[in-house]
């Protein structure tokens, strides 16, 4: 069990202590994967959040999606006008192009995961009547930056 050294005094507490979870409260974990056919893209992967909530058959609380790489990341945005994620590529492409001569990473991927970190690799979205709170054009969008691969997305439903 991962320990904390309490700073003003030398008691060793462990984190148990201080994570304190009620019993009526749930946690759901769901993997999926995504496939990936492009150097970078993005991919809307609402619907399948959506069902892993649908699924878990909780009324509210919240959602955790996780991308458990480091060249890929996940972000929320516009999904009515595709023209939108051109223009994030495109400028994500533009700041941080790929094969810059100061690179040192020997994989020959660093502009990858320095998109993916720009992203971030998780976002947490409220869950009401048991849907996702989203805004009208909001979606979830899965960001490749060193593809094509088959990527996992691991998504956590909390809940009671």
């Amino acid at each position: 069990m991962p320990c904390h050294v309490n700073r003003y005094s030398a008691t060793r507490v462990t984190l148990a202590s201080y994570v304190h979870v009620p019993a009526q409260y749930d946690l759901r974990m769901n993997r999926f994967n995504v496939t990936t056919s492009q150097h970078s893209e993005m991919i809307d992967i609402t619907d399948r959040v959506r069902q892993v909530v649908s699924d878990a058959n909780v009324s509210a609380d919240s959602v955790m999606v996780y991308v458990p790489h480091t060249t890929a990341g996940i972000t929320i945005n516009e999904n009515a006008d595709p023209d939108v994620v051109r223009d994030v590529l495109k400028q994500l492409n533009e700041m941080v192009p790929w094969g810059q001569p100061f690179y040192r990473h020997g994989e020959g991927n660093s502009a990858a995961h320095v998109k993916a970190s720009m992203m971030g690799s998780s976002v947490t979205v409220l869950i009401d009547a048991g849907r996702l709170v989203l805004g009208t054009w909001q979606s979830l969008w899965f960001c490749e930056f060193d593809g094509p691969r088959t990527r996992e997305v691991i998504v956590q439903v909390r809940g009671g």
